[in-house]
């Protein structure tokens, strides 16, 4: 079959993970030759990368695919136009999608995204088959060279690893994406020492856990530390973010190794979800509030200046109001920098879905809306306490920075001099802030 030079375009939805996928899925495409656009309505084949984590999530994506459906129908696309559906959403309900969603031509599974180019091949050209998927994944990031970003020039995801072995007991994420499975360290070296040649100054390092990174190759004596010194270690001006951590995995080595790095972000997320310890139990988060209180203290202890990141789940099924309140507690108490929360949201597959005492949707949006007003507080109070230090940010766009608590598109922003070059460090004054929003004023670009 010849080279194609058809046009597609890319809807990505979810997370960062999903918007790698994205890019290696781009490649593959551009590399069988075709052109990509960003008008989907100029695209002879548009790619719709989904995300199936929560029912928001789902219902998001099947709106999506339903609008872009229609859009053809009208139209206001291609009469010809292919709609593949590719991720979390395909890789979980592949056979059922093909019944409810005969108008989308194809479902491409997680496992796939290396070979889209030849599968669209087959799409292109009539193919008749509906489905690309293997039962389990199983597939491990291998991506080098051949991914085209659609992050800025001056920062990009790394994937360390893929699936998941926690069994936490509200989350679907191993049903779909499979067991833990690391890359080599010497095959993520080889891409950050590209994207490092290529211009990038800042390196988010993401996985299901990034914490359990080579403890499925323990005979390669790989650890998530071992791969942050080794990035410590190549030359240039860049920093390291590493994001997903889970808490039952942090070691002392890896502590010492976010404090004595100086590439490495002084940025800790790490999702904790709760704190009532029955909670922890029933929903199988493999730590305790014992542990998890001691590790926060160690952090702060030992890495000066570092900002933690968290994201809680209120009203998990058995969730009592002193549960609640004691979570409430906590999160005064520990006053994370940088945090948000989240309603329960009942997965079917899940054992959480299946347990009795489920909290009302009413009791979930309260409570959640009750931990919001306290994290808003800390907020204002964590802005405060930045007015009058000096900072050095990344400048993302005109106007817009993000200093070391700040990782893309989900933290806040540092307002700073429109005229500051995008992609480089500048170091900033911080006069004046709005929770997690900064405004610096009087400062120059740094020298090369």
């Amino acid at each position: 079959m010849g080279r194609m030079s058809s046009r597609f375009a890319m809807i990505t939805l979810g997370c960062a993970k999903n918007l790698v996928d994205s890019e290696v899925m781009a490649s593959s495409l551009l590399h069988e030759g075709m052109r990509q656009v960003k008008d989907g309505r100029k695209a002879e084949l548009m790619i719709i990368n989904t995300c199936a984590f929560i029912d928001a999530a789902k219902q998001e994506a099947i709106n999506t695919i339903i609008e872009q459906v229609r859009a053809r129908d009208r139209g206001e696309a291609p009469e010809e136009q292919k709609i593949v559906v590719t991720g979390c959403l395909s890789q979980r309900y592949a056979k059922q999608l093909v019944k409810s969603l005969p108008e989308v031509d194809a479902f491409v599974g997680v496992d796939e995204v290396g070979r889209m180019g030849k599968i669209a091949q087959e799409i292109m050209a009539g193919g008749e088959k509906k489905i690309y998927s293997t039962k389990v994944s199983r597939i491990v990031p291998d991506f080098g060279e051949r991914r085209f970003r659609y992050t800025p020039r001056h920062t990009a995801y790394v994937k360390i690893a893929e699936g998941c072995n926690h069994a936490c007991a509200y989350c679907a994420i191993p049903r779909i994406r499979g067991r833990h499975r690391s890359r080599p360290q010497r095959n993520i070296l080889r891409e950050v020492e590209t994207l490092v040649r290529e211009g990038v100054r800042e390196i988010n390092l993401i996985a299901q856990d990034t914490t359990c990174y080579g403890l499925d190759r323990a005979e390669s004596g790989e650890t998530l530390s071992s791969l942050l010194r080794a990035m410590n270690e190549i030359r240039g001006d860049f920093r390291v973010r590493v994001l997903y951590t889970h808490p039952a995995h942090w070691t002392k080595e890896l502590i010492d190794t976010f404090a004595e790095c100086e590439k490495v972000a002084k940025y800790v997320d790490i999702p904790l979800q709760h704190i009532a310890e029955h909670i922890l139990h029933e929903q199988r988060r493999r730590t305790s509030a014992e542990d998890i209180k001691a590790l926060l203290r160690q952090l702060r202890e030992t890495v000066p200046g570092i900002g933690l990141r968290t994201t809680f789940i209120s009203g998990l099924p058995g969730e009592t109001e002193a549960d609640h309140e004691e979570l409430c507690q906590f999160v005064r108490e520990f006053q994370f920098e940088r945090a948000g929360v989240f309603p329960y949201s009942r997965e079917e597959g899940t054992l959480a879905a299946k347990m009795p005492n489920q909290v009302h949707p009413a009791t979930k949006k309260r409570r959640a809306n009750e931990l919001n007003m306290i994290l808003a507080q800390i907020a204002d109070e964590v802005g405060r306490r930045c007015v009058g230090k000096r900072m050095r940010v990344l400048v993302d766009a005109p106007g817009i920075g993000r200093g070391e608590w700040d990782a893309p598109d989900v933290d806040g922003a540092v307002h700073v001099d429109p005229k500051l070059p995008v992609g480089e460090y500048a170091t900033v004054e911080i006069v004046d802030s709005i929770a997690y929003e900064l405004f610096a004023e009087g400062a120059a670009a740094e020298d090369e």
